[in-house]
Parts: structure tokens; sequence; C-alpha cells
């Protein structure tokens, strides 16, 4: 009823949302003479400040089309090129000369928290000049119809399985956050099944691998919690006239509250000097604010029987780092993973998934030899800087292409000198 609720007063506020938008638009037109003085800039400021902190943000679009490959600018186009009910996988291809040698294989997989897989379009950009990227785009739970099934924890897994067989041998994998568990664990069954498509390095970055380690408030929540109490309090069925109606779902609307609440004076302050910039026509600083939270507040359903697994799985119970996770009902075994490269990436500030929590992949994969494992912790960055910002881009992208670079198949075959030490924190 929550929810049905919600779109109610979503609903109830879209005439006030006309309004304000025509608003604006009066009192921001070059033609009207009160668009030059500080009191029609203030009417527009405040306005757009009402229709935006009402509105229902759209799913945003990655918006790359060029990249520099060889100090060459190249066109980019974006191609489905695998899909499910619940996923497409988007290639981003490069327009680049037919007998260029070909960039690496790199497989994103996005996380499902929430936001839409856009939210990595910085990770994206950046690994695009070194190349050939590849990223999930998960589908909003509430726009896939329940005769289109479930999908839980265990489909996830499935998932990255069957878009590593569809890339083929020699894939590059880079989990951000959440998908650092499943994708451990799709690597471990298909180490322990001796799949050849098997990726050739594995990065985990900021990922909860076991949250045990230096707990952060997010992972406080849901052991003092339980599960049962997520599943009476945040479980909600998709309204009328939604493609997903009745299709049990995590909220994105309550995941985004949950992440503003943890920084709320942070956002009221951004959204002051928001209105304060638009009444100086400081056009630069709220057009910076406004791409920021185009992309920030787009927020998707997760469906419910992947968000509880996940959550029992990986924050109450600790099943993979207790060496008690399974599969259906195959166990989960990191110690099978032989002969994938493994990378791991913490910000210093994390305060979504603490410092030692991904760094934690190395204690379960024992059996990988010790030349290829790399740790990095990335000076004065919080969660969002482990995959995004000028950090990301100046520090920790080199050390992926490096250590791409150094455990490709290929260069296994060649010989080529591995400069591991290079990624090491």
């Amino acid at each position: 009823m929550f929810y049905q609720l919600y779109e109610l007063n979503h609903a109830a506020v879209q005439p006030l949302r006309a309004v304000a938008d025509a608003t604006k638009l009066f009192y921001s037109s070059p033609l009207n003479p009160l668009s030059y003085t500080p009191l029609g800039r203030s009417v527009a400021a405040t306005a757009e400040l009402f229709e935006r902190t009402t509105r229902r943000y759209g799913k945003p679009s990655f918006d790359l089309d060029k990249t520099v490959v060889d100090w060459k600018t190249v066109e980019v186009a974006e191609n489905v090129v695998w899909s499910r009910p619940f996923c497409n996988l988007i290639r981003f291809e490069r327009d680049l000369p037919a007998n260029r040698r070909p960039d690496p294989k790199l497989l994103i997989v996005a996380p499902i928290s929430g936001h839409y897989a856009t939210l990595l379009r910085g990770t994206v950009e950046a690994m695009l000049p070194h190349a050939d990227v590849h990223i999930t785009d998960w589908v909003d739970a509430r726009k896939v119809p329940v005769s289109d099934g479930s999908f839980d924890l265990d489909d996830y897994i499935d998932y990255v399985i069957d878009m590593l067989h569809e890339l083929g041998p020699d894939t590059h994998v880079m989990a951000v956050c959440q998908p650092s568990v499943p994708v451990l664990a799709a690597v471990a069954l298909m180490e322990a099944r001796n799949d050849r498509f098997a990726p050739s390095t594995m990065t985990l970055m900021g990922g909860p691998i076991d949250t045990r380690k230096n707990p952060t408030a997010v992972n406080l929540l849901a052991e003092e919690k339980g599960i049962d109490w997520f599943r009476d309090n945040v479980i909600m069925q998709v309204p009328w006239p939604e493609p997903g109606f009745m299709r049990h779902v995590y909220p994105g609307f309550l995941q985004l509250s949950g992440f503003m609440s943890m920084n709320l004076d942070r956002h009221i302050t951004a959204h002051k000097e928001f209105f304060m910039h638009l009444v100086k026509h400081d056009g630069d600083s709220a057009e910076k604010h406004r791409t920021f939270y185009d992309e920030y507040l787009a927020v998707m359903d997760l469906t419910a029987e992947f968000y509880l697994q996940t959550v029992d799985t990986v924050f109450v119970r600790h099943l993979l780092p207790k060496g008690e996770m399974t599969h259906r009902g195959t166990p989960v075994d990191p110690k099978a993973i032989r002969n994938v490269a493994l990378l791991t990436i913490e910000g210093e500030n994390d305060d979504i998934s603490g410092l030692g929590q991904t760094e934690a992949a190395h204690g379960l994969c024992v059996n990988i030899p010790a030349d290829m494992h790399a740790h990095y912790m990335q000076p004065a960055v919080g969660h969002y800087g482990v995959f995004n910002g000028s950090r990301f881009r100046s520090e920790i992208v080199p050390r992926i292409v490096d250590f791409m670079a150094s455990h490709g198949k290929s260069s296994r075959k060649a010989g080529k000198p591995r400069l591991v030490s290079a990624a090491k924190g």
C-alpha cells in the first residue's frame, strides 16, 4: 500500500509541477524584462527547485559517442550484444581500423543497488581508450512483467557466467561494489568446472566480500535488523499501471532515501547553493548540480528475491567468507580459482564498503599464484571515488590497465614481463 500512496502522491503533485515549470519558463525568458532582475531570477529559481525536487527522474543515457584511441578521436556506438529479461549487455563499439591489434575485452559488472548502470559512465569513459568495453545494463524490476519470472542472486551469478561465455576467452571482468560477491562466486564456479571461458583477470572495486571487517553503518544496520525486518518493512508490490504490476520489489526510492539520509545536511546545502547559483546567474555551477542530481536521483527497483537473498547472504550471514555460500546447491569455493589474476581496489574514506572488506578476497583465493595477486588502496577518496573522478582516472585506471596487460592469456603465452608490483598498494 505504501508504494501505491507514493505513486498517488506523485500523480497529485503533477499539476503543481506543470505550473512550476511554466513559471520558470516565464521568469527566465530573455523576452521578459523581469528575468534580468533579482526578483525574476528568484521566482524562476524557486520554481525550478520545486520542479526538480518533485520530479521522477528517468533512466539517463551514457552519451559516450566519442573517445580517444592512439591519440585520435574515434566514434563510439552502443550496441546490445546479449539480452535477458532483467539485463542487457551493452558493447561500446569503437570505430577502429580493421587491421589494428584488438584491445582486451572488458566486462564491467554494474551494481544493482538502486541506480542505473549509467552511474558508471565515468568508469566506462576512462576505460574506453584502453579496452573493448562491455557493461551490464540492468533493467528496472518494475518494468519487467511477472510472467518473465523471478530474479535472485543465483540468477545474477548465472547471468555473469552467460555473459563471459558470450564474450569468449581472454575476457577481463571488473566488478564495482555490490557485484564483487556474485562475480567472485561466478569465477569460482567456472574454475571448479575448468571452464575455458573463465576470465583472465578479476578486478573487485569497493565490494562487500567480508563485511565483518571494519563494518560501516550500512553493514551494522543489516546485522542489527536481520532478514525478517527487511522482508516485513521494505518489500512492496509494484502498483498499476507499471508493466511489473504485482511484482514484489525493493523500491528504488527507498534505497535513495537511505543513501540521502546518511548525508542529509550535505544534500540540503547543495540545494541551497543551487538556488543561489540560479539567482546569481552562475550557470556553470548550476549545471554541475543538475548533471549530478539528474544521475543521483534516477533510481530503479530491485526484485525482492534478489535483494533479500543478497542481504541475507552477504550482510547478515557472511556466507562467502565463512565458506558456506552455495549456488543452486553447489558450494562456492574460492580456493578453486587458480588461473584468474585478482586485483582489489579500495578507497581510504569509503563509508559503504569499509577498508579491508574487498581485500579479504585475497585471503579466500589462496590458490592463485602470488604474482597474480595485487591490492591497491586509493588515498583520500570515498566510495564514489573508487570508480569515478579525477583520482580514479589518474591513479586507478593506469593500474587496472597495467594489470590487464600483464595477465591477459596472450601476455602469459608470450612470456611478457608482469608489472604487478606497480598495482600493489
